[in-house]
């Protein structure tokens, strides 16, 4: 893995060299060195990506609707401008005493909603007559700020003011606290019951309980020898968890980095019950003391890198679908002084989705943390009012994120957020000012694929330049993200103020070790700079082998 690493930065060395000599529109057929080539793809693994999303990426998003529960036999009448919170809250009721599958629908029209939906079941769906003209609108006039009277983010907002997260901008005569909805809370809000979604206050850490100890396994493969499998069982869902037990010289975190002169920042360890890296999967076989997990292994498990396998408590099949999720026009204060008007915010489950929505004039559309194996598709964000996220990948596993659209403008348009591992964004389209948003904080692993980004260069002494990678995230949870991120086929489209002769050097901030960049590509000539030095290969050509990473390895699993 560290050998890798190296002959990386030697790669890239070589490939920038190239890039300039390149047709812009050249379309190789064959499939990449780092697949085709043995010796490349030993030195650089790619993860299996296809792993990510609902039922590991090969079961088909449940159709079965169950019980429905309407919400206008409780009283909702749509597009009469009043408000129906307390008839959609009688049918919530309703559909939390069913036992087994049940559907809450909306009808079509305007549902006007001044409250919390809570959903805190399994087995339960959302459900409108679509996203457009004609389907279901539900209208949140109010923003979080204004009516979540829920001590569900006290421990948030207490670290807001402990660590002094101000938004300072002095140009602009701002100079104020955060607020606990710039990435966290939704008008519709999904999470078991009395649970903490996220840890902010590492003296409050509880450890999970722990159904067996992890003896030995390979990194990238599906087996797992434990101490002892008497409480495992075939169908369970359970966390792996690696802790930092050696503080900043923890062998875990050398998994992560690999050999790195970068910093590693001090939440990687200063937290002993908050594991740094969690992996919820599930048990598909016991044999002795040998267990079969759903997904492959993130990293290695032996004696100097230890991990358990935990109880996890989790939410399963959940969905959100077929709806428009309306907010008011109202004004923007600015970055992390958002009020609210969040609509999905979705916690502890494992194998959800949320499907064929529309969300209009959000501050965040979909905000996602400590959850596992949902699909996230269909999903388009509009609207003039700036937004912090559209889909917010945070403290997650295996999320596939499928064809989004982001229309409107959006601080971080496409995100993986801190502690989230192989999660995929799969042909996301971002029509204006797009980035790539890597937020620090033990991400890895994570694919940016057949993406297409609408970009604006500018011209400055050292020529046409953009910055396509914008990583956030604070110093205590640097590098900006671990080994194998990877941004697969993207397309990048420039307008036709660049000139058509001209090159455009795509640069990064300072970002984490191990990135691979394959086949991006532009309509116009590109060179990659990126800090520091990934494994790049094609640069200024598509990958037409194989146009999504994602759907490459899905089929070979298929097969």
């Amino acid at each position: 893995m560290i050998s890798g690493v190296r002959r990386a930065r030697l790669v890239s060395v070589l490939a920038l060299g190239a890039v300039l000599t390149l047709p812009v529109h050249a379309q190789p057929t064959k499939l990449p060195k780092i697949l085709s080539d043995p010796a490349t793809a030993a030195a650089n693994p790619l993860p299996d990506f296809s792993y990510a999303g609902y039922g590991f990426g090969l079961a088909p998003i449940p159709a079965d609707a169950g019980t429905i529960i309407d919400v206008t036999a409780y009283g909702a009448i749509p597009d009469d401008e009043l408000d129906d919170t307390k008839a959609a809250l009688r049918a919530l009721a309703a559909a939390n005493a069913v036992k087994g599958k049940v559907t809450l629908r909306f009808p079509k029209g305007r549902t006007q909603i001044t409250e919390v939906l809570r959903i805190t079941r399994s087995d339960i769906v959302l459900d409108g007559a679509g996203d457009g003209p004609g389907g279901s609108e539900l209208w949140f006039p109010r923003p979080l700020k204004l009516i979540d009277q829920s001590h569900d983010y006290d421990e948030l907002r207490d670290y807001l003011v402990r660590e002094k997260k101000q938004q300072v901008e002095a140009e602009h005569n701002i100079d104020y606290l955060f607020t606990e909805y710039s990435w966290a809370g939704g008008m519709i809000l999904v999470a078991p019951e009395n649970s903490r979604p996220v840890s902010y206050d590492g003296s409050k850490d509880v450890r999970d309980p722990v159904l067996a100890t992890g003896v030995s396994g390979k990194q990238f493969t599906r087996t797992l020898t434990v101490d002892n499998a008497a409480k495992l069982k075939a169908g369970d869902v359970v966390q792996l968890q690696w802790f930092s037990v050696d503080g900043p010289k923890s062998q875990i975190l050398k998994s992560l980095y690999g050999d790195t002169d970068l910093p590693i920042g001090s939440h990687h360890w200063t937290s002993p019950n908050r594991p740094v890296v969690a992996q919820a999967t599930r048990v598909t076989a016991v044999r002795g003391k040998t267990i079969t997990l759903g997904d492959p292994l993130l990293h290695e498990i032996g004696a100097a890198q230890p991990a358990v396998v935990a109880d996890w408590k989790h939410l399963s099949n959940v969905g959100i679908q077929n709806l428009r999720l309306q907010f008011p026009d109202a004004p923007s204060f600015g970055h992390h002084l958002e009020q609210g008007y969040n609509g999905i915010y979705m916690t502890g489950v494992f194998d959800g989705w949320v499907k064929k929505l529309t969300i209009d004039s959000s501050d965040s559309g979909i905000l996602t943390d400590n959850a596992a194996s949902l699909t996230i598709a269909d999903i388009t964000t509009t609207g003039t009012r700036r937004a912090h996220y559209s889909v917010h990948v945070g403290a997650v596993h295996n999320v596939l994120v499928k064809d989004l659209k982001v229309a409107n403008p959006v601080i971080h348009p496409v995100s993986i957020n801190t502690r989230s591992t192989r999660s995929v964004f799969l042909r996301p389209v971002v029509d204006a000012h797009a980035i790539i948003d890597q937020h620090s904080g033990s991400n890895h692993q994570n694919l940016f694929d057949a993406i297409e980004m609408h970009i604006d260069p500018k011209q400055g002494k050292d020529g046409w330049q953009y910055q396509l990678w914008v990583g956030g995230g604070a110093p205590y949870w640097k590098p900006g993200h671990g080994l194998y991120n990877t941004l697969w086929n993207a397309k990048l489209v420039m307008p036709e103020s660049v000139p058509a002769d001209a090159t455009v050097t795509i640069i990064s901030g300072l970002e984490g070790p191990g990135e691979r960049i394959v086949g991006l590509h532009a309509n116009r000539r590109i060179a990659v700079r990126y800090t520091p030095a990934p494994y790049i290969e094609g640069t200024g050509q598509a990958v037409s082998a194989a146009p999504s990473l994602y759907e490459y390895q899905l089929a070979r699993r298929r097969r």
